[in-house]
């Protein structure tokens, strides 16, 4: 979240334009130049003055203000060549240039434009004379009854004449009386085209076309279309009159004809093309173009985009609009009604107060300022369109009747609107059809969609007894195929819980399917099973395929961590039964064990064995209820940077972190005999699944300080003031499963979980327990949070973890084989080293690096960076997964890029590096071949921290190389690399263990020798 965007106007369009931008995670801030009342300070929104006329001073503020792009919402600073004068001084703008912009700036140029590209428009003549117009207008072997101000007039320059006599009216009063100034010195006499009349806009970066959803606007003052024309009364979206295959066939005959003309006359258009169109009986037809977002076009068109509005405009100013096309939410309509000052289209008195905000806030409702102003602290009217309510729901005649509730709480004297806004499509879909079963609420195209799109999901999860084949009634799974001789089977099913909602309002799909495979093969696992086959079931009130296909793709997935088959599932769309954009989840596992591998072995359980807690990732999927109303009453939203000590992630994507599956790593070690439980640990907490797995005489104790607990649960008790025992009753506190065994195997056990790069602690110790008596203590809880949450201030954390010391987490990245990679696994998989690898992190994929961490268990992630505009852009997306994985410290083998100042300096002192020299000497590329060429007997390799400057970090470990007669880079690259595997290895020991440290003076400090 650093970029800070710039949009240009001070109407409801450009409210809205920044009340969009706002919701991208990629921004920080956004200005309105010079705005209104309702973009002067709203969370990340605000104003400014500078000055948009004056380009030059415009595009130094943008570069001072370190501004990514520059959104220009109206017209008249498009035709004043905003675009091309900032672009030109090196700052992006959002946009078509002057000369592209005469689309709209000249009608004239417009239609010649369209006839010379064929398309489709009403007949017509320009003229700059009365007599001559008017001479047509009578004469015209079609009814020449609309007159046009060729150039810009806010909106307002067309009449529709019902009359000749009325034409040439309007004629007289754009030439002879300058109604509209300057834009009426050439006008355009056209063809009364009769039809229903809509809006359809589409981004474009100059090659690819994505239409929006169309709208339509009502220019007359009065219900009815009665009354006179104004700038647009209100507007609704989409226009059910333009059905899916008349927006191809408009996408194809106009828009894409436009673009594609205005490339081949050397005018590239990019932006927002806004075609105003008349749907004849021989078919669509442009009234006019626009080359920005219709007002109020804008106001229902921007809440119904899916897609981050700030990613489109990148990809369009990049031009690669056809590798992201934007998503629309489906099966919603959005309505806005303007409400006008008294008088307006003319004369009308400012500085009337207005009220009503919160209240219509409340209604679920958003108001989009244009005519306001603030003054002595309350919003007044400034403009003759003061503002647009809009609602978004289901159809058009609910969206409606939301918005006239926000009509009757929202108050300024003399306010003007229409109640009737969309009255042409209520009256369209009244018209008598036969019903459907997709006009009931259910989709059954939409639902084949989905299959085709998840069935390769599927069956990428097939392993030995069962080949996945979505379709049939039912699915098939061969035990004896699978290798059980003796099986019993292991059956369990669970659901994702109000965890849901924050994904829901995060609109983040993709991790939830992982927490609903993971609450059921965990719980499976505890009775010893390898999961076998999973089943989903997905139910909503309407069905989104996009959001349904991104849960299905992270259920697959995290099926193929499992081990499992995701052998089918049932998708049901349920009209009624659940809120607009609302789903829920289950899921039904079943696995296998051979009979003597069943757990628990309540009868070998005796007082004296030790509980080993493995790591949670974070909440897992409990208690989000409760957490739910702690986010609420704490001052922080879910797009809100997390707590402190939390990662550089938003509040909501930290709660969303994934639930850990358990099979993969821990099966081995619960077959190895020695495991005599299993807990996960679930609803119910600590105190509740742990006595699931005990014998009723035996309980635990356990001591919190023997484990860490991750700062999110400290930031919880304290906002929610919870005491030890709803701490330890809802949540798992950091530990996402125990295991019991044996005080003698507890060592070995670790060492087998720690190989699995798995975090795990020796947590407690079983206890006789008389009956009546709890089954599960825990020691200095709430001390361990409270401390756990001042030690994590400023980003530093000492270890108070007495029981057993931390290992260190370590990020390896690489971009081809990770030259010393393998040195760095071999080191860390022994039981006495000091760190283990939680991640290697590629910037190529399919490198050799990958396999060799593949085949040691570690997870693995590729970042491309030629997806990211920056350096800086391409760092941060590496260190939200080092976040994400809890690092410790970084080492860079074989890692061949430039790492930012930023990304630097926050991983100064924990991030190594080695040098195939003995710096100071030879730094930089080529090492070998300088050290050949100045005839040195004598090199090495370094060890060093990464420092800003290349190879200038402070120096932790070398290792001399003789440099033999005969030498050649390659033999002398061999040796090195020897020395390389040697003390690469033992530097991040002693960075690990803490024997070595960068002091606050900037150089190496050793705490204790060893």
């Amino acid at each position: 979240m650093t970029a800070r965007v710039l949009v240009i106007g001070n109407g409801g369009r450009e409210h809205t334009l920044a009340w969009k931008l706002a919701q991208s995670h990629h921004v920080k801030q956004v200005l309105v130049a010079p705005g209104n009342a309702g973009t002067a300070c709203s969370g990340k929104i605000s104003n400014t003055a500078v000055p948009i006329m004056d380009h030059t001073a415009l595009a130094q503020f943008c570069k001072d203000e370190k501004i990514e792009f520059v959104v220009v919402g109206p017209e008249a600073p498009l035709a004043a060549g905003i675009v091309g004068d900032l672009t030109s001084a090196g700052v992006r703008c959002f946009g078509p240039t002057a000369e592209a912009a005469q689309l709209e700036s000249s009608k004239r140029f417009a239609k010649e434009f369209m006839d010379r590209h064929g398309i489709p428009t009403a007949r017509w003549k320009a003229f700059t004379k009365l007599e001559e117009a008017c001479s047509f207008i009578m004469n015209a072997d079609f009814p020449a009854l609309v007159v046009k101000a060729s150039g810009l007039a806010a909106g307002k320059g067309v009449i529709v004449a019902k009359s000749k006599e009325e034409a040439c009216k309007a004629v007289q009063e754009i030439i002879q009386e300058k109604t509209f100034g300057a834009a009426g010195e050439t006008i355009v006499i056209e063809e009364v085209l009769e039809g229903e009349e809509v809006s359809c806009l589409c981004f474009t970066d100059g090659k690819t076309v994505a239409p929006m959803p169309p709208a339509q606007d009502h220019k007359r003052l009065l219900e009815g279309d009665e009354g006179p024309n104004t700038g647009g009364m209100g507007a609704y979206c989409p226009a059910p009159q333009v059905p899916k295959d008349l927006l191809l066939e408009i996408k194809n005959t106009v828009l894409q004809r436009v673009v594609e003309g205005m490339q081949k006359e050397g005018t590239p258009y990019t932006g927002i093309l806004y075609a105003g169109l008349m749907l004849t009986k021989d078919g669509p037809k442009v009234l006019e173009f626009n080359c920005r977002f219709g007002d109020p076009e804008c106001q229902v068109i921007l809440p119904l985009l899916q897609s981050d509005l700030y990613e489109v405009i990148q990809s369009i100013l990049d031009g690669r609009l056809s590798a992201s096309l934007p998503i629309w939410r489906e099966s919603h309509t959005a309505i806005t009604v303007v409400m006008a000052s008294k008088g307006y289209p003319g004369a009308y008195t400012k500085g009337v107060e207005i009220t009503g905000f919160s209240e219509a806030r409340a209604l679920g409702l958003e108001v989009f300022h244009a005519g306001t102003a603030l003054k002595d602290g309350k919003v007044v009217t400034s403009g003759g369109r003061v503002l647009t309510v809009t609602a978004i729901r289901e159809n058009l005649l609910q969206a409606l009747e939301e918005a006239k509730k926000g009509l009757a709480v929202i108050k300024f004297e003399g306010a003007v609107y229409r109640r009737d806004i969309g009255f042409r499509a209520i009256a369209f879909l009244q018209q008598p059809r036969g019903l459907t079963y997709k006009e009931s609420g259910v989709d059954i195209a939409a639902g084949n969609m989905l299959v085709k799109k998840i069935k390769p999901l599927a069956k990428a999860t097939s392993r030995p007894g069962c080949d996945v084949d979505l379709g049939g009634f039912a699915g098939l799974f061969d035990l004896k195929a699978a290798g059980f001789k003796d099986p019993l089977l292991a059956s369990g099913t669970d659901g994702v819980g109000t965890k849901l909602k924050i994904a829901q309002l995060c609109n983040k799909h993709d991790t939830i399917g992982q927490d609903l495979v993971a609450m059921c093969v965990n719980d499976i696992l505890a009775q010893g099973a390898e999961p076998l086959f999973f089943l989903d079931y997905f139910s909503c009130g309407k069905l989104d395929v996009n959001t349904t296909e991104a849960v299905v793709a992270g259920v697959a997935k995290a099926c193929k961590i499992a081990g499992c088959a995701l052998l089918g599932g049932e998708t049901a769309e349920m009209p009624d039964m659940y809120p607009p954009g609302e789903y829920d989840l289950a899921g039904f596992a079943v696995g296998a064990m051979e009979r003597d591998q069943k757990l628990p072995h309540l009868d070998r359980i005796t007082e004296g064995d030790v509980v080993v807690g493995v790591a949670s990732s974070g909440l897992h999927s409990n208690g989000f209820s409760l957490v739910r109303k702690i986010v609420e009453k704490s001052s922080l939203q879910y797009s809100s940077p997390a707590p402190d000590g939390c990662g550089d992630q938003t509040l909501g994507d930290l709660l969303l972190t994934p639930t850990r599956i358990y099979s993969h790593s821990l099966l081995p070690v619960i077959r190895s005999g020695h495991v005599k439980a299993f807990a996960h640990i679930t609803g119910g907490g600590l105190l509740e699944n742990i006595p699931r797995v005990l014998p009723p005489k035996f309980g635990v104790d356990l001591d919190a300080r023997s484990w860490r607990i991750p700062r999110l649960f400290s930031w919880l008790q304290h906002e929610g003031q919870l005491s030890e025992e709803e701490m330890a009753r809802t949540f798992n506190c950091g530990i996402g499963a125990t295991l019991v065994v044996s005080k003698n195997q507890a060592e070995q056990i670790l060492t087998a979980i720690h190989e699995r790069q798995e975090e795990a602690w020796v947590i407690g110790r079983v206890v006789e327990c008389p009956e009546g008596f709890p089954q599960v203590k825990i020691k200095n809880l709430i001390e361990t949070m409270q401390l756990n949450g001042s030690l994590l201030v400023n980003g530093s954390r000492k270890n108070h973890l007495p029981a057993q010391p931390k290992k260190a987490r370590v990020a390896v990245l690489i971009s081809g084989t990770g030259s010393n990679l393998q040195a760095l696994i071999d080191s860390t998989l022994d039981p006495k080293s000091s760190a283990h690898i939680v991640v290697v992190i590629s910037n190529k994929d399919q490198v050799a690096g990958l396999s060799k961490a593949e085949r040691a268990g570690i997870p693995t992630k590729v970042i491309n960076h030629k997806l990211f505009k920056s350096r800086v852009e391409f760092d941060n997306a590496v260190d939200q997964v080092l976040e994400e994985f809890s690092t410790d410290i970084v080492c860079l083998a074989g890692f061949m890029r430039i790492l930012s100042g930023p990304f630097v300096r926050k991983w100064d002192g924990k991030m190594l590096n080695i040098h195939p020299s003995l710096l100071p000497s030879f730094k930089g590329a080529n090492a070998h071949e300088q050290v050949l060429e100045a005839g040195v007997t004598i090199t090495g390799c370094t060890v060093h921290f990464v420092a800003e400057d290349v190879d200038a970090g402070q120096i932790i470990l070398q290792e001399a190389v003789p440099v033999k007669r005969g030498d050649t880079i390659e033999t002398l690259s061999e040796r090195v690399k020897l020395a390389e595997h040697k003390i690469f290895p033992a530097a991040l020991q002693l960075v690990a263990s803490g024997t070595i440290q960068l002091g606050k003076n900037g150089k190496i400090c050793w705490v204790h020798e060893k």
